[in-house]
């Protein structure tokens, strides 16, 4: 690591790490960086570099220009920096008199090998990296986009015990191939002020940092050097929480879950994890604060808490998919994503329309790599999509069941997996989030006719016999016909859930789909518990056909649930209860 580091640090003084020359055939002399951005899909590159008087320049020119034309412009940005020499009338400068010859110094580009760049070449083609400027006596090593973080940022909140995961966005670089340093907050002599910030490293040179007890009270800093994994390393960047760690609730309701889910699963079983997470959207209403949840302490509903608990939850689960609903995009960006990216997931998402949340599916990198995706809003897809046709015109016999069916913004995630050590070994994985009302089970059978269709286009035309894991949130009892049509394969048309909302709601017809599934975590006592409520909603349904369960990660005890009177509390970040199973191929 420090081989690593100093390696870096070398790099960004400026000291010349590739080319050994420096394009005149004199020894190497120590060189400042000229740094050039070129992106092919830009019609423009930049160069940034510093003038020996401390002036900065930064120059954007067409990729297709001849580079003669490129570095003429570098000669008259340079003029401009001598002072008066800079300043010198263009008549003299014309006239090619001695002055003017000074005020406008040779520039020149050399390659790696100490050849002159000729001046035809594009600059597309002629800024190649380990490259070397020349203006005048100065010399510059040209890094071609070099690894550079474009976002360094903390969260707001810092709990002891709980995992800091940083949002770590680089351009030419990769979070995994990036210097972490962590520092702490140095305690002031005798307890008074300091008279200046002091911080202490930890020993801490990874990219996720927990914080102990020991640090509550102190704020924390990180610096990030940006690497691209081919010994080549940016410039660094630091940022400091903006609060001190703050003490951890203690025990919390997932913390003996964990010790079933120490260890990823091997290459032939898969982990999965369906869990509605809680919407900040909804827990921070009034309605949320004084009706449903009354009985959490208000800071434990705020969206920071809940992010503390919720990502050391889910890194502790070891999944190899995660199926989320009620996610906020915000809460997708800038916290979960980032920090299960740092766990070796990656995320995708898919947002509900008219609104702030949406669905959220991980998977384990080195496990899976994603084939394609086919995500659906219900109501679009019932009226646009010719596989639904049938549904849609014996939907339309009834207007008033057909025009709230065709309001509701669900959505139906659906990616195809491959895994990266059998290509023949694929899977169609579905994340849902049905319509919430109590007295819509008309609304939800509607909702799950389409998903079956759809998900049996995916798997069975698109990719043919791969098999299905279908988590959610359902909000369907197992006594629910939408629960009898998914683990049963059909619905009568005078199943008491078509007249859910009344006679004059009723939406009678007969339904089917040709899977065989499970639901691999059986029916539990509830999954969702508040106050005046509490029932099994959420399920992950299989494919009885190619896959089996291993284990079922046994669910909170009533007691640890009930400890704060319902859910959500300082100890359970959400209403609903994450359902977690192990799997392996038949």
């Amino acid at each position: 690591m420090w081989r690593r580091l100093c390696s870096a640090l070398r790099s960004l003084r400026g000291s010349p790490a590739a080319p050994q020359h420096d394009g005149g055939g004199r020894p190497p002399a120590a060189m400042e960086r000229a740094v050039v951005r070129c992106v092919p899909s830009e019609p423009k590159l930049s160069l940034r570099f510093v003038l020996p008087d401390g002036s900065a320049r930064y120059m954007q020119r067409d990729q297709a220009e001849p580079l003669g034309r490129a570095l003429a412009r570098i000669a008259t940005n340079a003029a401009k920096g001598h002072g008066k020499a800079g300043k010198k009338s263009k008549k003299a400068r014309a006239e090619g008199g001695a002055e003017g010859e000074a005020a406008v110094p040779a520039v020149r580009l050399f390659s790696r090998d100490g050849a002159a760049v000729a001046e035809e070449v594009p600059n597309a083609a002629a800024w190649q990296d380990g490259t070397v400027l020349h203006i005048g006596d100065a010399r510059y090593r040209v890094e071609r986009n070099p690894p550079a973080l474009t976002e360094l940022r903390l969260p707001r909140s810092l709990l002891a015990g709980f995992p800091v995961c940083p949002k770590v966005s680089a351009e030419f670089a990769a979070p995994q191939h990036c210097l972490f340093r962590w520092f702490r907050e140095q305690r002031p002599a005798g307890g008074g002020d300091a008279a200046g910030e002091v911080w202490v490293e930890t020993a801490t040179a990874e990219r996720v940092f927990t914080p102990s007890n020991a640090l509550v009270g102190l704020r924390l800093k990180l610096r990030c050097t940006p690497g691209d994994g081919e010994r080549r390393y940016g410039p660094a960047r630091e940022v400091e929480s903006s609060g001190p760690v703050e003490a951890g609730p203690g025990a919390c309701t997932f913390d003996a879950r964990h010790l079933y889910t120490k260890k990823v699963c091997g290459h032939g079983s898969v982990r999965a994890v369906s869990y509605n997470i809680l919407a900040d959207t909804y827990a921070q209403t009034e309605f949320s604060r004084t009706v449903l949840y009354p009985y959490c302490a208000p800071y434990a509903l705020e969206i920071d808490y809940r992010q503390n608990l919720l990502k050391k939850e889910l890194a502790g689960y070891s999944a190899d998919l995660i199926c989320l609903q009620e996610v906020d995009k915000s809460v997708f960006v800038d916290s979960l994503a980032p920090a299960l990216d740092a766990f070796g997931l990656e995320g995708l998402f898919r947002i509900k329309e008219k609104q702030h949340e949406g669905l959220a599916t991980f998977y384990r990198r080195d496990k899976f790599s994603l084939l394609s995706q086919h995500d659906i809003t219900f109501s679009e897809a019932l009226l646009s999509e010719p596989l639904h046709k049938e549904l849609c015109e014996q939907l339309a016999k009834y207007p008033l069941v057909q025009e709230k069916v065709l309001q509701r913004s669900s959505v139906l995630q659906v990616s195809v997996l491959q895994s990266t050590t059998d290509p023949f070994r694929k899977l169609c994985v579905a994340n849902t989030h049905l319509y919430w009302h109590p007295k819509g089970g008309n609304i939800r059978l509607i909702q799950i006719a389409v998903a079956m269709s759809h998900i049996k286009h995916v798997a069975c035309d698109l990719y043919p016999s791969i098999p299905v894991i279908f988590c959610g949130d359902f909000n369907s009892t197992p006594s629910s016909g939408t629960y009898s049509f998914i683990s049963s394969g059909g619905i009568a048309e005078d199943h008491e859930d078509w007249v859910s909302d009344g006679e004059e709601e009723r939406c009678s017809m007969s339904l089917s789909h040709p899977f065989k599934l499970l639901s691999a975590c059986g029916e539990p006592a509830y999954t969702n518990y508040v106050g005046g409520f509490h029932g099994c909603l959420d399920y992950i349904f299989i494919d009885r056909n190619a896959l089996e369960v291993e284990q079922v990660i046994p669910l909170p005890s009533h007691e640890e649930i009930t400890t704060h009177q319902a859910l959500p509390s300082v100890s359970h970040p959400s209403d609903h209860i994450a359902l977690i199973c192990d799997l392996k191929w038949k």
